[in-house]
């Protein structure tokens, strides 16, 4: 019998968020493209390995498993999922002056690119998988606190960033595609 937390099988009752940010200081936060919180988006447990083959499947590469950076940052040339794999971590999304969002495993969020991200706070052994679409896997990172503020040229710019053509766990037909049209 097949441990069930080998294989990512994707909910269809989970809850899907929508977050919208302007600028945050040194965060640009993408212009046109809504974050998404997919909450129970998979069900939980499940071994990393199986959220990255799940990534993977459905056209997302350059996987990994580790935390999320305990500082501000972004990436202004790639969209990236997280997808909870263990524990629970508390998330400031979109620059230093935002609230944090709680994920949970089993829990995973679409970041557009310039999307600001810090781990405020994590327990219970947190741990995420992160991937990016095809052409993106080779991203920058950059630090929120240690770039100039974000301008309107830096928001302009994340539009030209290639929108996926699948969503990371609900490949052709997922919400990411009609959310980001």
């Amino acid at each position: 019998m097949t441990d069930p937390t080998d294989t990512a099988r994707p909910r269809d009752d989970a809850t899907i968020r929508h977050l919208a940010f302007g600028p945050d200081g040194a965060v640009p936060n993408h212009p046109d493209l809504p974050v998404l919180v997919m909450a129970g988006a998979v069900a939980a447990p499940l071994a990393p390995r199986a959220m990255e083959a799940l990534f993977r499947a459905n056209g997302w590469g350059g996987t990994w498993t580790g935390s999320v950076f305990d500082y501000h940052h972004f990436h202004p040339d790639a969209h990236e999922a997280l997808g909870c794999v263990a524990g629970w971590a508390d998330l400031i999304l979109g620059g230093p002056s935002r609230g944090a969002v709680r994920v949970e495993a089993g829990d995973v969020l679409v970041l557009p690119a310039g999307t600001g991200h810090c781990r405020a706070a994590a327990g219970d052994g947190f741990a995420v998988c992160g991937a990016y679409p095809p052409g993106q896997e080779a991203f920058t990172t950059t630090r929120g606190d240690r770039a100039g503020p974000a301008d309107a040229a830096a928001r302009a710019a994340l539009r030209d960033v290639p929108r996926p053509g699948t969503d990371p766990v609900f490949g052709a037909e997922g919400p990411l595609l009609s959310a980001w049209g």
